[in-house]
């Protein structure tokens, strides 16, 4: 299995920055894809950035412009840069990591989430 451990949340205030990370190992699959999703309390889980295994990068709209995700493959690290942050950034943010055996057959990893708070 593939374990993933993130880091780089914390507090910040309106219009600061941070930068989460994600380092993926263990049994890792030479095709995968990985990103962040988020969830704030009473809401659904959405989707914030993805690097996929094509190596497009996907963004919620409401993040495009600000938020910017790279990958480390030598690492197998992924990155989220967020900037000018807002309130409604303020979530706990998901590591997403996808395993491919086939482009059809594949499995999928989460990591424990990190706390992202802007203050107002």
């Amino acid at each position: 299995q593939v374990q993933l451990v993130e880091s780089g949340g914390g507090l910040v205030q309106v219009g600061g920055s941070l930068r989460l990370s994600c380092a993926a190992s263990g049994s890792i699959f030479s095709l995968n894809a990985m990103g962040w999703y988020r969830q704030a309390p009473g809401k659904q889980r959405e989707l914030v950035a993805t690097f996929t295994s094509g190596g497009s990068t996907n963004y919620a709209d409401s993040v495009k412009g600000r938020f910017t995700i790279s990958r480390d493959n030598a690492k197998n690290t992924v990155y989220l840069q967020m900037n000018s942050l807002k309130p409604e950034d303020t979530a706990v943010y998901y590591c997403n990591y996808i395993g491919y055996y086939s482009r059809s057959v594949y499995v999928e990893y989460w990591g424990q989430g990190t706390q992202v708070t802007v203050s107002s």
